[in-house]
C-alpha cells in the first residue's frame, strides 16, 4: 500500500513537471497582412489640447475586415478586428492605448490590449508600431493567451490605415 501511494505521488509529480513543457509546444504563430483597402476609420474624435501648438488628444475606432483568404487563428477564420484607441499626438509623433476586439467566423472572440508608437515624417504620414498581450475570449478562445505585434503606416486624417500583424498564442 505505502508502494502504491509512492508510486501515485510519483507519477503526480511527473505530470506536474511535465505539464508546463507540453503546453510551451502548444504555441502558435499567425502572421498576416491587412491592407488599407480593408481598413476603415469608422469614428474619430479629435481635439487639440492647447498647451503647444500640433498637439492633439484623439479618440478613434478602426474595423478591419477579411474575406475568403483570411489568416486562420485557432482553426477559425478571421471575419473582422475592430480597434478602439486613445492617441495623444504631437505633430502624429507619441503613444495610445488600444483595445483591440478579433471577431472568428463562427462568433467568437479575443481581446487584446496593446500600447502604439507612433513616427512621423512630418507630413501627416506616421509609422505606428504596436504590441500587446491577448486577455481572454469568448467560447474556446476564453483560455488564449498571448502576445502581438504589429506595424505599419497610416494617415488618420485621410483615413488611411494598414498593418503587418504577428500573433504568438496558446490555449491554458
Amino acid at each position: 500500500m505505502v508502494r502504491d501511494i509512492a508510486l501515485g505521488m510519483t507519477i503526480t509529480i511527473g505530470m506536474v513537471l511535465i505539464a508546463p513543457v507540453a503546453t510551451a509546444q502548444q504555441k502558435l504563430h499567425v502572421s498576416y497582412n491587412t491592407p488599407a483597402t480593408h481598413t476603415t476609420y469608422t469614428q474619430q474624435h479629435i481635439v487639440d489640447v492647447g498647451d503647444i501648438p500640433g498637439h492633439q488628444a484623439r479618440l478613434f475606432e478602426i474595423r478591419r475586415t477579411y474575406g475568403t483568404d483570411a489568416p486562420v487563428i485557432n482553426g477559425q477564420k478571421l471575419k473582422e478586428q475592430w480597434t478602439r484607441g486613445m492617441s495623444d499626438y504631437i505633430d502624429n509623433n507619441g503613444p495610445a492605448i488600444i483595445y483591440n476586439v478579433w471577431v472568428l467566423e463562427n462568433g467568437e472572440k479575443f481581446f487584446v490590449r496593446t500600447s502604439l508608437v507612433a513616427q512621423s515624417g512630418g507630413d501627416g504620414k506616421l509609422t505606428n508600431m504596436t504590441s500587446g498581450v491577448i486577455t481572454g475570449g469568448t467560447g474556446s478562445f476564453a483560455r488564449m493567451r498571448g502576445i502581438i505585434s504589429s506595424h505599419g503606416p497610416s494617415e488618420p486624417t485621410a483615413g488611411i490605415n494598414a498593418n503587418q500583424t504577428d500573433i504568438d498564442y496558446w490555449m491554458e
